[in-house]
């Protein structure tokens, strides 16, 4: 194959995400259920595909596109570093909603890796003899991670050995988001029925701009700011200079340092990470990174992330899906019940705007972020509930994050899943226990939490 595949590969690519983003803003069954355009895309290149009408075909290195571009999203996490934002409000109740919200996306977290592999190695081992030690990791990869994680972690388990990963996670992952959209939804609709929202009051509120997916021209933004003079460098070619040094150096250093001479496991999404926020850590209050602006940098990663999920989806092997029928659907019934816990540990583990909390929590917890802000963006469109604030204050999530997925895989195929799973319950409890401690556990009538940003009514 010459570069030239690699440019048909994105053009036919880029023309059925197009299509997508068309069919979003025209068909209302999309915009009701906010399906992604790249998923739409996914769905279209599968069945144009070679495994159904075969009006398309992609190159042999188009199965790689998701493992490389995974790379450069990681890179950019690690390079946007973290921030030490602070919440609105003072005193002990911002310390209880800090403390009680960190506490609580760490649990659910935690309780995700837990079921899932606790399910993967006890009732689908049972049914299914055969299946991998790391089958239930995939409900975490896929519904916590989203398909950037489902890729890395199919490529962790692929270097392991197990070659199927990558096919499965990314159709837990696109279950995920299905499950993410219409189980938020249905709940929104509960929600205002019962009076747990406090910035809505109809479903219907719901704007056009998150219908369609176009942004009408008022509600426009900038995507970023030109922080190189143009006569000198082009100021997005400053940025993707800045993440691609830092994406090939960390590769360059696992490949030719860490994997002969350390150890052979170490992924390189996460070596790449670890230079990148070595990257961040030694430059941040430099020049070099004053004229940086994150929000390039986040497109950037955008742009991968949609590229990702179209050539995860449309290069699935069906064959193998169907093969793993029953035990996806046993994941993903070990997946609903996690998210019962979810909602649970939401209304204890917060007071105040509860329901906005736990449903951004419940959207990034069966797929991806963008998920989970858009549904929070139905409920609180001005930001009013601190729920983003609160994300904020609580980076090191995405950094745990990482190296679980490193670690964990490694671990199951070596046998010690059960091990693994009482870990992951004890640092599951270990919050909700944190969050009693500090008098951030609530026995509070729902109907009688309150919200932030509106008054509160007087007797």
């Amino acid at each position: 194959m010459d570069i030239y595949g690699v440019l048909t590969d994105f053009a036919i690519a880029s023309v059925l995400i197009l299509i997508g983003q068309l069919i979003r803003s025209k068909v209302r069954f999309f915009q009701k259920f906010f399906i992604p355009a790249s998923m739409i895309a996914g769905f279209l290149g599968l069945f144009l595909g070679q495994r159904f009408l075969k009006v398309i075909s992609f190159s042999d290195a188009a199965g790689e596109y998701t493992s490389l571009l995974i790379l450069i999203i990681y890179a950019v996490i690690g390079i946007n570093g973290f921030s030490g934002g602070t919440g609105k409000g003072q005193g002990r109740e911002t310390f209880e909603r800090i403390v009680g919200f960190s506490c609580y996306r760490f649990a659910l977290c935690m309780l995700q890796y837990a079921i899932g592999i606790a399910a993967g190695i006890s009732i689908i081992k049972w049914l299914v003899p055969g299946i991998s030690d790391g089958f239930g990791l995939l409900l975490a990869a896929g519904f916590n991670g989203g398909h950037g994680t489902a890729a890395a972690v199919a490529k962790t388990f692929s270097n392991l050995g197990w070659t199927e990963a990558g096919d499965l996670g990314m159709t837990m992952a696109t279950i995920g988001i299905l499950v993410g959209v219409f189980g938020g939804l249905a709940q929104i609709k509960l929600a205002t029925k019962k009076g747990w929202t406090g910035y809505i009051k109809d479903f219907s509120y719901v704007s056009g701009d998150l219908k369609t997916g176009l942004v009408s021209p008022e509600n426009m933004k900038p995507m970023g700011n030109d922080t190189i003079s143009s006569v000198s460098l082009d100021s997005l070619c400053y940025h993707l200079s800045l993440i691609l040094m830092v994406t090939g150096g960390g590769y360059a250093l696992n490949t030719f340092v860490i994997r002969p001479y350390i150890s052979s496991s170490i992924p390189d999404y996460t070596i790449i990470f670890c230079v990148a926020l070595l990257f961040f850590l030694l430059m941040r209050k430099t020049g070099i990174y004053k004229h940086m602006d994150k929000r390039v940098n986040s497109r950037v990663a955008g742009t991968c992330t949609d590229y990702l999920v179209f050539f995860g989806i449309a290069r699935v092997n069906t064959s193998v899906v169907l093969q793993y029928a029953l035990p996806i659907i046993l994941l993903t019934l070990a997946g609903f019940f996690a998210l019962l816990v979810t909602f649970w540990l939401g209304y204890k583990m917060v007071k105040k705007s509860w329901f906005e909390h736990y449903l951004f929590c419940y959207g990034y917890n069966t797929g991806i972020f963008a998920i989970g802000f858009v549904l929070l963006r139905i409920v609180d469109p001005d930001n009013k509930s601190l729920t983003l604030e609160d994300v904020a204050l609580s980076p090191w999530s995405s950094f745990i994050d990482i190296f679980s997925w490193s670690l964990i895989p490694i671990a199951l195929l070596s046998g010690r899943g059960w091990t693994v799973v009482a870990v992951c319950l004890a640092l599951t409890v270990v919050p909700v226990i944190l969050s009693i401690v500090c008098k951030a556990w609530y026995n509070d009538p729902l109907n009688k939490r309150g919200f932030y940003g509106v008054e509160e009514p007087t007797d």
